[in-house]
């Protein structure tokens, strides 16, 4: 809906996306003139779209250190251009993640695309993802809670994240022959989960060190997990709870789980993601281990083969 394009700024949001308070860009915008907010007809202020891309670059510099009397004494055309020179020298990866923010609320794949690939040209695809979009992911996160971004913008980067992940995974499958299949990798999310960033990057690892996976993706039910079990011996189920199932219902679906495809087998559970949090350990099935990343699930498989 283009309704759910935002287009305009509250001084939080600028606080929010560039990491510089409220207050200080208030004084900066009556001592350097830096922004020209729009207000309201109750006279509240309101940014553009303009003014983020400003703010984002200026942040940029003032952590490069640039002071803000030297940044504002700069011609508008000038702040873009110098920010462009730094980040050919330095912290490329910081510059990186103002790009995708200001390509997620101008819906510029171009934009996205661009920075994407000048990332590549200095870092292999597992250095970006950890580096650069674990913690735009991040702040995406906090974006939403704040109410900065509205879900049109998050289902936009979101999927040009999981086509890069995709590619990634393609051409890795393309180019690695299948070191260990003793094991077969299952990965899935449970029924009604769809945030699968994390899960898609997962498959893509386990392709790119040789081991042998099957992705299910979003929404699976138990039912066809157990259905697997008839054709492989030893299956690590792979999943990721960010918010399902809930709270109230963690404990039933564990049982139920381990009854139908782990009891009696060789099958493992491995599990990351926010609802594992109200998973009680006290009495959990010596096959279900729990990470609190994708990461540290990765350094347990390694550790494991």
């Amino acid at each position: 809906m283009i309704n759910d394009v935002k287009t305009k700024f509250s001084i939080k949001d600028l606080e929010n996306l560039s990491g510089i308070k409220a207050h200080t860009i208030r004084i900066w915008e009556k001592r350097y003139s830096l922004f020209q907010p729009n207000r309201s007809d109750t006279n509240i202020r309101n940014y553009s779209l303009t003014s983020l891309q400003k703010i984002l670059n200026i942040s940029f510099l003032n952590n490069n250190g640039y002071k803000i009397s030297k940044i504002a004494n700069l011609e508008e055309e000038e702040i873009p251009i110098l920010v462009r020179e730094i980040s050919e020298n330095i912290n490329k990866r910081t510059k990186a993640i103002n790009d995708f923010k200001m390509s997620m609320f101008s819906f510029d794949q171009t934009l996205f695309d661009s920075t994407f690939n000048n990332l590549m040209i200095d870092y292999s695809f597992q250095e970006i993802f950890y580096s650069s979009i674990i913690p735009f992911l991040n702040d995406i996160g906090l974006l939403w809670q704040t109410g900065t971004i509205t879900p049109a913008h998050e289902h936009f980067i979101v999927e040009l994240i999981k086509q890069k992940i995709l590619v990634s995974t393609e051409r890795a499958f393309s180019n690695n022959i299948v070191k260990n299949d003793s094991r077969t990798y299952v990965l899935y999310l449970p029924d009604n989960e769809i945030h699968e960033l994390g899960l898609l990057f997962m498959n893509y690892e386990l392709t790119n060190k040789g081991f042998y996976s099957i992705y299910l993706g979003q929404s699976i039910p138990i039912d066809s997990l157990e259905y697997l079990t008839d054709f492989y011996n030893d299956i690590t189920f792979v999943s990721c709870f960010t918010v399902k199932p809930e709270a109230e219902n963690i404990s039933d679906y564990l049982e139920e789980l381990t009854r139908k495809v782990l009891k009696g087998t060789n099958n493992k559970l491995y599990l990351s993601g926010r609802r594992t949090q109200d998973i009680d350990t006290k009495n959990l099935n010596e096959k279900i281990l729990i990470k609190g990343s994708i990461q540290g699930l990765l350094d347990n498989i390694e550790l494991k083969t």
